[in-house]
Order: C-alpha cells, then structure tokens, then sequence
C-alpha cells in the first residue's frame, strides 16, 4: 500500500482504537497512542529519500474518485514542500504523547484519541491534491484542536477554544466559497488540473476574478499563520492550551497558513499575488516588530512565546512575498525551524508549569539551581530561538532577510529590527526565570529532567544543531520545489489574465497582441 495511504489510515484506526477502550485503563489509552504514533513517524521517514532526489516532482501518489458527482477524488502525494511538514507533524506527536504523560488525568482516552484524530487532520492538509479533500482535512483538523483546549485547558479554556475555532471557521468559509467557484469554471476540484488548465489558457480568470480568489484563499490562510492584524486569536488559544496542544498549534498548524499561502496562492493567481505583495509585506514587517514589542512586556511566558510566534512567522510571510529564491527558500526552511525551536519552547515552559502551576515569570527565579538540566536546555532552546549562528533559525532568518535585501534593502533593514528585539525578550526572560536568586517555592517545587522528558526534549535540541550546520540534508528538496513555484508564478501570468472589456489589438515588437505585450511588460 501506498506509504501516504498508511500515513492517514494508521492514526485514523489509532483514534477509533483508543475511543474503543475502557476508560478504567488509562494507561492502555497511553501506550496505543505512543505505539500508533511513534509506527506512523517511523513510517514517515521512508518518504524522505525519494522526494529528497527531485522535489519538484510528486511521489506516492494515489489518485482515485471519492464521489462522482461532483468529482471528488482522493488525490495525494508528497513533494518537496510537503515532505518535511509531514515529517515534523509525525515527530511532534509521539513527543506530544510523552510530554502529557503525567499531566493529563482527567478523559485520559479521549485526550489522546483527539492527539491522533489531529495528526491525521494535519498530515491530510499536506498530502490533498484535490481542494475538496484538502478543505476536508483543513476543517477536520479544527475539531481535535477546540476540543483539546476547550477541554483540557486552563481556566478561560471555553473563551479561548471558541474564539479559535470562530476565527478559523471565519476564513475557511470564504475559501470554500472560492474553491466552489474555481470548481464551477474548470468542472474540477483536482488541483493538478486545475493547474494544466490555467497554464494551457484552457481556464482564464479576469483580474477582478484572480484578485477575489486570491483574497478568499488569503484570509482564510492568513488567519492561520496569524499575520498581522489577525493574530488575537492565538495568544488567548496557546495561554489556554494544555502543552500538548500549544506544542502543535504552534509547530504544526501554525504552517497550515503558510503552506497554503505557497501551495495555492501564488501558482493560481500570481498577478494578484505580485499585486497585493507591497501591502501584504508591509502587514509582515508590522507583525514582525509589533510581535516583539509585546513579547517585550508579557508578564507570561506562554503569551511571551505565542506573540514571538507571530513576529517569526512574519518572517516566513515576508520570504514568500518577495518572489525571491533565496528568501522562498529561507521562508520555507523558517517554517520547519519554528516548528522545531519553539515547539520545544512550549514544551520546556509546560515543564515549568507542572512542577511550579504557575506561568507568571515573577513566580520563578533562580531555576538553574535546582534544575541545571532543565536550565541547559531552556538555554539552548532560546539561543535557536534567537537566531544564534550554528542554529537552526539562524538559517532561515539569514536567507529571508538575504532575499528581501536583494529585493528592497528597506525591507530587510525593518525586519532585522525583529531580530534584534527577538534577542531582548527571549535572554530577559531566561535572565529573570533562570537566575537570580532561587524562591523556596522554587526550591521546593522545581525538579530537573527526568527521563521521560530527556526522551521528548532530546530529539528537538538535536534537529536545532543538525539543522543549523547540515542544512544540505533539508533544504535540496525545498529549492526544486521554489524553483517550480516561481516559474509558475512567471509563466503563468501571461495565461490566467483576460482583459475585460476587450481591447483593440495593437502590434507590439514581436507581433503579438495588446494583451500578452501589456503583461509581458509588466
């Protein structure tokens, strides 16, 4: 069977076997769940090889009708976009098992049923090829995420998880809008055809059209990354969230936005993409230095590390809105290193808040005391947080900000503000939390690493150094893929364009006609 297939099947047939067992036994609960998700990450790495040879190229695929009228297939495969993603969900759940190992007590079984149910949520949005299935997996991935903070949260749990899912549900309704009108026009929801049928010229979108498709897939994906000024959503759903959940919120389904934005945005309708780039750029830096700013003044260490959120995944927002390689490239390798950097962020802060119930940074001080190890890893943690060189983030910051200096110095410089103020908060905070003198609730409640921990932590600190120095072995796959998209979003535009009303042909130098010499002077 095709891996993909196995990918979705496994921890769908995981979610019905945990919901199947007797609530008296936890602990079996527990262990189905680290079994289903550590065979599906194992399961996941075999994927990586192919596609790492030309990612540009789709592989394991599987395409067959799922409903005849409309037509809906089950179309999907792994390129070099998607493949990493995969990979990182399938790493962050089984870690996310572990880490609420002892924490959860309370619908244990339920708990780590929705764990699964929203990896196979996750992994669907990066396998569809087909925007049906895909807005399937996108709304399928909201259920187990409400749930997992609505329940299991912390005191405004219920505030938090409905103003999630209402923001979300808010952006997904203008995308489906869009995908049914796309549908009506081609007869398909397959995206490779619709692609075909756009580069042919078989299927040609006026301006007007291309721009509110565009702006329908934009918010919806937007809302998701959160990009400035719809990013109140998040700081409310990870403060609420059990660290399980902000884990993946943070590292998964934060890139669902960022993904969607490269994957569909710009190949489909690259002149609205070029032409709302200058705003969309600017609302990117905004997010960038506004994120900082108030990560500078967060009493919080969970909303301290939700609003950095928002100012380092404007850093991806801004690689991809420059149309530059180097900064695409940057963009994408960010997305990963997020999701590595500051998963583990939430993880060690989850760690702090079981020992001590507190997430205020005045409750701590003084940790480094009584849990050097933990310390050591915090440490390490923020300095690939902040972007230090041999680190992962340091990668994809550099690449960004390379790019978007080749495009307009300005750009780069402003971005570069958010790096700076990234270094303020992340040491204030650890100086304030770390050292010092030790409380005796601290002393008294703060113990160092135990096993399982090093377990869950371990894998994460490993892939910051690997990452930051062998960058060969992630990022080959992601170029063919940005080469790909940008020759598409080139070549395109001379196709997915008609002008309306029709204008009078005029003879330009090669003899064509007024429309492609308009574009091509674009």
């Amino acid at each position: 069977m095709n891996v993909v297939n196995v990918l979705l099947i496994l921890p769908a047939a995981g979610f019905l076997a945990v919901l199947l067992l007797p609530r008296s036994r936890p602990d079996a609960a527990k262990i189905a769940a680290l079994a289903v998700s550590l065979a599906v990450f194992l399961l996941s790495l075999s994927i990586a090889a192919p596609v790492h040879g030309d990612g540009a190229e789709l592989k394991f695929v599987t395409d067959v009708q799922w409903i005849a009228s409309p037509d809906i297939r089950y179309h999907v495969g792994v390129d070099g976009l998607s493949v990493w993603l995969v990979i990182l969900t399938a790493l962050l759940t089984p870690i996310c098992v572990l880490i609420s190992w002892r924490y959860i007590e309370r619908r244990v079984k339920e708990f780590y049923a929705f764990l699964l149910l929203l990896e196979v949520g996750l992994i669907g949005v990066f396998v569809a090829w087909d925007l049906f299935l895909f807005y399937v997996f996108w709304e399928l991935s909201l259920v187990p995420m409400y749930f997992l903070i609505g329940i299991w949260g912390h005191e405004r749990r219920i505030y938090a998880a409905v103003k999630f899912f209402l923001f979300t549900m808010a952006g997904s309704v203008l995308m489906l809008a869009a995908i049914i009108y796309l549908y009506l026009r081609a007869g398909t929801f397959d995206y490779v055809v619709l692609q075909e049928q756009m580069a042919s010229g078989q299927l040609m979108l006026t301006t007007g059209e291309q721009l509110l498709l565009f702006l329908a897939f934009f918010l919806a994906f937007a809302i998701k990354v959160p990009l400035f000024p719809l990013h109140t959503w998040l700081p409310d759903a990870h403060v609420e969230a059990p660290s399980a959940g902000s884990v993946m919120l943070a590292s998964v389904m934060l890139k669902m936005g960022t993904y969607g934005l490269l994957r569909f945005c710009l190949p489909m309708f690259p002149n609205a993409a070029r032409q709302c780039a200058p705003w969309i750029i600017v609302l990117a830096i905004i997010g960038i230095i506004y994120g900082a700013l108030v990560s500078l003044v967060q009493p919080n260490m969970k909303k301290l590390v939700a609003y950095s959120s928002v100012s380092h995944l404007g850093f991806v927002v801004l690689g991809i809105f420059t149309f530059n390689e180097i900064a695409l490239d940057g963009a994408v390798y960010q997305m990963l290193n997020h999701g590595i950097s500051t998963g583990a962020l939430f993880m060690l802060v989850g760690f702090l808040y079981e020992r001590r119930h507190s997430l205020e940074i005045a409750d701590y001080g003084g940790v480094a005391t009584p849990a050097p190890n933990l310390a050591a890893a915090f440490l390490i943690t923020t300095l690939a947080s902040i972007g230090l060189p041999l680190l992962n983030n340091f990668v994809g910051e550099f690449l960004v900000l390379q790019g978007a200096a080749l495009v307009n110095f300005r750009w780069a410089v402003f971005a570069a503000i958010g790096v700076i103020l990234s270094a303020c908060y992340m040491l204030w905070m650890y100086q304030r939390a770390f050292f010092g003198e030790t409380p005796e609730e601290v002393r008294s409640h703060v113990y160092d690493l135990r096993a399982r921990e090093w377990a869950a932590i371990l894998p994460l600190i490993a892939l910051m150094l690997w990452m930051g120095i062998g960058t060969g072995a992630f990022l080959p796959p992601i170029q063919a893929l940005n080469r790909t998209v940008l020759e598409q979003t080139k070549s395109n535009a001379e196709f997915l364009v008609k002008e309306t009303p029709p204008r009078p042909p005029l003879r330009t130098e090669n003899g064509a006609g007024a429309g492609r010499g308009l574009l091509n002077a674009r």
